[in-house]
């Protein structure tokens, strides 16, 4: 299958390039290194070193595999690279992780908010376009967020809500109430995607992600040249492995608020698992299909309980401390998603208890002398009236 991944340089999207690759696809990967870019504009880096540029990525894993993975390395908000990348490579599934990611990011101030919802929304009507005019039976697997939802009152269902108003029933997109403005321009995309299949055919599947954590996947241990980026800062890090660095270099694990705030979770290796079985068991044509894509529910306080423990048992001396939320949300709620399609599909879960410190806390031990201690406290807050960011 010709298998095109957006965002290719990325935590995610290398690694799912090499699984694709490994397992006898023909894949191309574009990238324009906004991520690398925005890590020096904050002043913080990948904790795990990785190759310079895309072009020695994929000459490594060609060495390392005998495998080859084409590049391009340009913006997808430029029409004409999108149209000739899908013009030329033709693909039949289309994997898209090539979004600004960080919620942090987004909230800095008017000029990153505006950055984040013109890259996010026009790379991806780009997308659209381009996979109507050049692929129009390919299959998009997007990356959506389980951010999307936010936190409501009710159960969380997988894409869609079944209601009845005023004794007349209709199944509706599931209501959306984000917390940033990186997670509503995804609550655009998947309004963009769900417009395009009802109106062009084109077939989709929304993968709405819980967090993820891991940093090693079967291919990535071949050589370290194959290693994937992992992020702990206050811009682009997550909680867990904020706490994972933390527990490492002696510093307290900062909690924000009282730590009820509840998410999915799932361990990389699922992430691949379940973008492979998205591209290997497409959509119909014309249908927009969510995926809730999780394995496990945890609160703030109790991931940082568990890293205390694991920190424990990895003969750490691990304390938590709460710190004032930096951001604007519920620190306690109701939180309850469904999550069954992609299990039907037959993904097998790796399970935080399971896999926490082979996973997490040998590679970090490797690497923490690259710890930068200043990127780990909040720099930015998300209040109203809260001016630039500050140093």
């Amino acid at each position: 299958m010709r298998i095109l991944i957006l965002g290719g340089d990325g935590y995610l999207g290398w690694p799912t390039a090499m699984r694709f690759s490994a397992g006898g696809h023909e894949v191309h990967v574009v990238d324009n290194y906004l991520r690398r870019r925005a890590h020096e504009e904050v002043g913080t880096d990948t904790l795990v070193p990785i190759l310079g540029s895309l072009p020695e990525r994929a000459a490594a894993w060609k060495e390392v595999s005998g495998e080859g993975i084409g590049v391009t390395e340009g913006d997808l908000v430029d029409w004409d690279l999108t149209a000739d990348l899908f013009r030329s490579f033709r693909p039949e599934a289309v994997v898209h992780y090539g979004e600004q990611p960080s919620a942090p990011y987004s909230m800095r101030d008017r000029d990153h908010a505006v950055f984040t919802q013109q890259n996010n929304v026009v790379n991806t009507l780009n997308v659209l376009w381009a996979m109507r005019e050049f692929a129009p039976d390919s299959h998009l697997v997007k990356l959506g967020t389980m951010g999307e939802y936010g936190t409501p009152n009710i159960d969380i269902e997988e894409g869609y809500l079944d209601i009845e108003h005023n004794g007349r029933k209709e199944t509706i997109l599931y209501p959306k109430l984000p917390g940033s403005l990186y997670h509503l321009s995804k609550v655009h995309d998947s309004n963009n995607i769900h417009f395009a299949c009802r109106m062009w055919g084109i077939r989709a599947t929304d993968l709405n992600q819980g967090v993820v954590y891991g940093i090693e996947t079967e291919q990535t241990k071949l050589d370290d040249r194959l290693a994937t980026r992992f992020d702990y800062d206050d811009v682009f890090g997550t909680a867990l492995n904020r706490f994972c660095v933390q527990a490492m270099i002696g510093h307290p694990l900062t909690v924000y608020g009282k730590g009820g705030q509840t998410r999915g979770y799932l361990n990389i290796l699922d992430t691949l698992q379940c973008v492979e079985l998205a591209v290997l068991h497409p959509a119909e044509r014309g249908e927009f299909r969510v995926f809730n894509q999780f394995t496990e529910q945890f609160s703030v306080m109790e991931l940082a309980e568990i890293v205390q423990r694991a920190g424990k048992e990895h003969g750490l001396d691990v304390r938590i401390e709460p710190i004032d939320n930096p951001r604007i949300e519920l620190e306690e709620h109701y939180y309850n998603a469904k999550h069954t399609k992609l299990l039907d599909l037959g993904l097998q879960p790796h399970f935080l208890s399971e896999t926490l410190v082979e996973s997490m806390f040998g590679v970090i031990e490797r690497h923490k002398d690259r710890v930068i201690t200043g990127a780990i406290l909040p720099r930015d807050r998300w209040g109203a009236g809260a001016g630039a960011p500050s140093s």
